[in-house]
């Protein structure tokens, strides 16, 4: 399992994890700052997470793997 964590005043509004993963970020129009459409995205959207996260140019989006029940690391 997924968590993302978002730290909005370090957040540019470049609009990359947009780019990377549209099921889980989306940018607000005011300012164009992340919205986070799902905070525990499910395991089959890991690589864009990571991905939207890397590509970061404010290194704003933070992300973890929670074991699954049973104690397996997704």
């Amino acid at each position: 399992m997924i968590d993302i964590e978002i730290d909005l005043d370090r957040c540019c509004g470049a609009g990359t994890c947009v780019l990377r993963a549209p099921e889980v970020f989306d940018q607000d129009d005011r300012d164009g700052t992340v919205i986070l459409l799902a905070e525990h995205p499910g395991d089959d959207l890991a690589e864009s997470v990571a991905r939207a996260a890397e590509d970061c140019p404010a290194n704003a989006i933070r992300v973890a793997l929670r074991p699954a029940p049973g104690g397996v690391v997704a």
